[in-house]
């Protein structure tokens, strides 16, 4: 089976995964990795404009990574994780959507320095 992206860690996504119980974590990076080879709405779902997010439920609570795509560097397909939260209801706080596209802004146009 190809994978269909590589995935980067901005450093607000690695500390959100690393302030996850190690059970947590594994099943948010099993579903990540698993997303990479398969598309699956439950996993990666693309949310508004250019902001998608990695789904994961465990233990009765609901995880979200942010992520953008970035098709200008040398990996051809490259899944930029920005940031996550730990949900509480079926709705995505729309704080959260623009946090990540500024976040994506910031990336690219440090990018292009």
């Amino acid at each position: 089976m190809k994978q269909k992206f590589e995935a980067i860690f901005l450093d607000e996504a690695i500390e959100f995964i690393n302030s996850l119980d190690e059970k947590s974590r594994n099943k948010v990076f099993y579903n990540i990795d698993k997303a990479k080879f398969v598309n699956d709405p439950k996993l990666f779902e693309k949310q508004e404009g250019e902001i998608w997010y990695f789904r994961t439920k465990f233990n009765s609570l609901q995880f979200r990574v942010f992520a953008f795509w970035d098709k200008t560097g040398e990996t051809e397909t490259l899944v930029v994780a920005t940031h996550g939260v730990i949900k509480k209801s079926n709705k995505v706080p729309k704080s959260e959507i623009e946090k990540a596209e500024r976040i994506r802004q910031e990336y690219f146009k440090n990018k292009t320095l």
